[in-house]
C-alpha cells in the first residue's frame, strides 16, 4: 500500500512538473485590453496656447495621424493673427508641432535635443528636462528664432529661468510632484 501510495504522489509531482508553456506561474499578457487616452502633451504648446479650449478635449480623444487635418488650421491661424507673424513662420510652426507627438530618435546625441530641433536641425527630435519649452515656444511664436521680421519682443519669455526643484539621477529623471 505504502508503495502505490509513493507511487501516485511521484505521479502527481510528475504531472505537475509537465511544461505547459506558463513557467513561474507567468502568463501572457491580455490581448484584449482597453485603454483611456486622457491628454495629449507631446509639445505643450500644441494644445494649451494654439488651439481653443473648446477644441482640447477633441484633440486629446484624437490621434496624431489626423492631427494636420483637424487643427492645422486653427495652429497657423493662431500664429499669423494673434502672433502677427508671416505664413513662413506658421506653416513651419504647424509642421513642428503637428503630429502632436515627441519623436524619439536613439541614433541621434542626446546632447543635441531641443524643442523645435526637428525642423531645424537635420530632422532630430524630442527635448531634454532641462530644455524651457515655454519660452523657446514664445521665441518661435512672438520672437526672432524663425524670423526677425514682426518680432514682439516683451512676449518671448515666461521668466522662469530655472526648475524649482532638481532633478534625480535614475530614471524617470523628474523630481518629485509638490
Amino acid at each position: 500500500m505504502r508503495f502505490h501510495l509513493s507511487l501516485a504522489a511521484l505521479a502527481i509531482v510528475a504531472v505537475a512538473a509537465c511544461s505547459d508553456g506558463n513557467e513561474n506561474g507567468m502568463t501572457a499578457p491580455p490581448t484584449d485590453r482597453t485603454y483611456d487616452q486622457i491628454e495629449r502633451l507631446g509639445n505643450p504648446l500644441t494644445s494649451e496656447v494654439f488651439l481653443a479650449k473648446r477644441n482640447h478635449g477633441f484633440h486629446n480623444s484624437g490621434s496624431p495621424n489626423t492631427d494636420a487635418a483637424n487643427h492645422g488650421a486653427e495652429l497657423r491661424g493662431f500664429v499669423r493673427n494673434v502672433g502677427g507673424r508671416s505664413e513662413t513662420v506658421a506653416n513651419t510652426i504647424a509642421s513642428v508641432l503637428l503630429p502632436d507627438m515627441l519623436i524619439v530618435q536613439t541614433d541621434k546625441p542626446g546632447s543635441g535635443a531641443g524643442w523645435l530641433t526637428w525642423a531645424l536641425a537635420n530632422g532630430y527630435g524630442g527635448r531634454k528636462l532641462t530644455d524651457d519649452v515655454v519660452d523657446a515656444g514664445l521665441a518661435a511664436i512672438f520672437g526672432p528664432l524663425l524670423s526677425t521680421q514682426n518680432v514682439t519682443m516683451p512676449l518671448t519669455t515666461d521668466n522662469v529661468n530655472a526648475n524649482d526643484k532638481t532633478f534625480g539621477t535614475t530614471f524617470p529623471y523628474l523630481a518629485t510632484p509638490h
